[in-house]
């Protein structure tokens, strides 16, 4: 594969090791409706989807200093928020950060929104490979870095809100 032509999205300025809420969407490969259908309005989880559920949840025990917020499953992708605290259990604030300007590694290191990302996708991945399922994610995936309450307030509506507006997200 050949990414040279492939542009960041990730602020050249923020480490996203910083303590920060954090809002992840990761798709399927070709949006393959892996995980489920939704029907009425209610997101219904096939097997994948179950595992896909399940290891989201697992992130906590595997990352330090993670916490989970709003989250779901939908046929073709997830959506979830990722809460890393520093080492006083605070959340930094954006503003605090955002002049700080700092050296961007090829390697983002331990718990960075990255490796816990990629954690989870491989962790999916290998789960299902190993019970028999053809499944694969599409590269990368999409972050938001969540500045202020209110802008949390959306998020969690957009979650909350993404199975009853399926029909306009479907391809």
């Amino acid at each position: 594969m050949e990414y040279k032509n492939r542009i960041s999205l990730r602020l050249p300025n923020w480490d996203y090791t910083w303590a920060g809420v954090y809002f992840i969407t990761t798709c399927t490969k070709d949006r393959c409706c892996y995980f489920g259908n939704v029907v009425n309005g209610e997101m219904n989880l096939t097997n994948s989807g179950a595992i896909a559920d399940v290891l989201w949840h697992e992130i906590p025990n595997h990352s330090e200093n993670v916490e989970l917020g709003p989250f779901i499953v939908m046929p073709n992708h997830i959506h979830g928020v990722l809460i890393i605290k520093n080492a006083k259990d605070e959340v930094i604030n954006y503003e605090e950060r955002k002049d700080i300007v700092v050296q961007r590694f090829q390697n983002p290191g331990k718990n960075s929104i990255s490796s816990i990302v990629g954690g989870y996708k491989a962790a999916v991945t290998k789960h299902l490979k190993r019970m028999g399922y053809m499944f694969a994610w599409q590269t990368g995936f999409y972050d938001e870095i969540i500045r202020d309450v209110y802008a949390y307030c959306n998020v969690t509506r957009y979650i909350e809100n993404n199975p009853k507006n399926w029909k306009g997200d479907e391809i």
